[in-house]
Formats: structure tokens, sequence, C-alpha cells
């Protein structure tokens, strides 16, 4: 699938999900990913959502490509029909995930008519059926992501026989975003925001499922956070303070998979990904890929720098993004007195 660099597509460096990048929409896009794998080799990546519909009824290739150095790399689907979720797994290990993803945890009222997402946690032994059907259909792992409960209901036993259920259906793998989802009344972003945070559950969780992978989301910021939730379960997994402060990931190799290389400076992360935005453009810049639908993602790779102001506004500025060079990451490295 095209572009490569040392140490991509190593399966056996691969240390199971201690840490990953959850996925967002609009944001965790392929090219996101690139750039995240140049800053941490062993962190789990997650594409966007992608609904069954796209799959089975769109286009394969425009949803599922992907560049070999995304490993490891998981493909979250939407949907709620056991048929369509093995089809679309099935694709997914066709074209070389390493885990397929079901999305129970999303609260938008979009994804809630399409009868999938967070709601499907009023369903659970639907959920089963639906992982039981994916599981039959592929041999990689297939996980679940979801919330640890619906509106207003905060009791432990509604996630504790959800997951129960769920695992009952052979799903060893549970990522747990520690919010209530509000199913009405909410945005996605407010439901990000408003509903406390409640880690104990999670925890709870662990100790009574102890076989189970049990990995936490939601709210997480900083290293020493990461290493306290490790203490009581399997794995953390990071949202937008892994897209909006990305180099927090340059030292999570050695800290958490004990990978003795050293990282990337900024600087060789930006100079590395040149030779992929040359590649790209020159392949998909027909079809309307621009070379913003991959800087955009950068943006936040020098937060906190002396410059990192003038960083951001030069890789934002119309009138250099539209000579599609990819040098500009060069220049705009220029800006920042300590990469």
């Amino acid at each position: 699938m095209g572009f490569s660099c040392e140490n991509t597509g190593e399966k056996n460096i691969y240390k199971g999900r201690r840490l990953s990048v959850a996925p967002m929409m609009d944001w965790t896009d392929r090219h996101c990913r690139v750039f995240h794998r140049q800053i941490t080799r062993h962190t789990w990546l997650y594409t966007e959502m992608v609904t069954t519909g796209a799959l089975v009824y769109g286009d394969v290739a425009r949803h599922l490509r992907f560049d070999e150095i995304e490993h490891p790399i998981a493909l979250q689907l939407g949907g709620s029909e056991p048929a369509d979720l093995a089809k679309s797994a099935k694709l997914g290990q066709e074209w070389g995930y390493d885990e397929i993803n079901l999305n129970c945890g999303c609260p938008s009222e979009r994804v809630q008519r399409g009868a999938f997402g967070a709601c499907l946690m009023s369903e659970p032994q639907l959920v089963a059926d639906c992982v039981k059907a994916m599981r039959d259909a592929v041999s990689i792992d297939v996980t679940v992501k979801h919330r640890i409960g619906i509106d207003k209901n905060e009791e432990y036993g509604f996630v504790r026989d959800f997951v129960g259920t769920i695992a009952d259906a052979g799903c060893r793998t549970f990522i747990v975003h520690a919010r209530n989802a509000i199913l009405k009344g909410l945005s996605p972003k407010e439901n990000r925001e408003i509903p406390p945070l409640r880690y104990e559950v999670a925890y709870q969780l662990k100790r009574e499922f102890p076989d189970l992978e049990i990995i936490i989301n939601g709210g997480v910021k900083t290293d020493d956070e990461i290493a306290l939730h490790l203490q009581h379960l399997d794995g953390v997994m990071l949202g937008r303070e892994a897209y909006h402060n990305p180099y927090l990931m340059a030292h999570w190799d050695a800290r958490f998979y004990g990978d003795t290389a050293a990282p990337k400076t900024r600087a060789e992360v930006l100079a590395a990904m040149v030779p992929y935005i040359t590649a790209q453009l020159a392949q998909y810049g027909g079809f309307g890929l621009k070379l913003n639908s991959i800087t955009r993602h950068m943006l936040g790779l020098t937060a906190g720098l002396p410059g990192a102001r003038a960083f951001r506004q030069m890789l934002s500025d119309p009138k250099k993004l539209a000579t599609a060079d990819p040098h500009l990451l060069l220049e705009a490295a220029a800006q920042i007195r300590s990469m």
C-alpha cells in the first residue's frame, strides 16, 4: 500500500493494547495514523468508525485502505445487523487489520438513527449476537468499545451485565469510556465533558472479570495518569489529548513498552512525512486529496514550544498550502527554535 519506513509491519513487535489512540470521526483517518506512527511504534491505532453500510454498499477501498506502517491497527465498525457486521469484519481481516472493534459508545443522534453506538448497550443480547457473528467470520480479535451506562442509569449492575453477556459470546477485550452516554439533549462534545468520569467502575469490572482485558478511556491527559490506571487495568486509550498534543506519545514506547530505541525528534517526524505526502499527492491528488488533508493533523506537534504559533500559521496558510509542496513541513519546522 505504498509508503514504508524502517521497523514497520513487524507484527512480532506488538506487545498488546497497553496504549491506544481512540477512534475519532474526522480526525483519525489514514493520514493522521501514519503521522502518529512516526511518533510511536507500539501504540495501537484505531480507524474512524466505518459503518457496515459503507462497506456492504459503498467503496470498500476508500474506507479500508491504509499503509503498512500503521500496524498495529484496528478497524472500528458501526452497525447492529450481525450478518452485515460479519461481512464487514471479514473485509477488515482481508484488508489486513489486526483487530475489529464494535462501536457501542457513540451517543450522537445520527448514529442512534442507524440503531448502533451507545444505544446498543440497552440490547446486550443483540450485541452478543453481533460479536459472535464477527468472531465466527474472522480469526483476529473482536473487541467492544462502550460507555459505563446510558442516560441516568448509573447502576454498576447495568454495565456489569452488559459486559458479562458479551463476554459469554466470546469477546475478551472491552474498551470502557468511563462516562455515561446521554442519548437525548447533549451533543457528542457535551457527552465527552458533562457526564462525570467514574474510573472506579472500570476498576470494578476488572476485579469482577479478571480474565478479560479491560482498557480505560476518557479524560486521560498525562503519562502519570496512564501509569496510575495501568496499576488497575490492562490498557489506556487516549483521544483528544493524543490528537492535540501528539508528541506526548514520543516516550510511550520506552516508558510503557520497554523499547530502548530513541524516539524521533519533532523535526525527524516532519521529515519522515515528506515522502509519504509526496507519494499520496501523486497518487490521489487528482481525486481531490489536498496537502491540507494531511498537514491539518500535525498542527499540535509543536504545542508548548517557542514558535508554535508561527508553525501552525504556516501549515494553515492557504497560499502556501495551494502550492501542494510537502517541503512546507520543513519550512514550518524552521519556525521552531527547539525541535
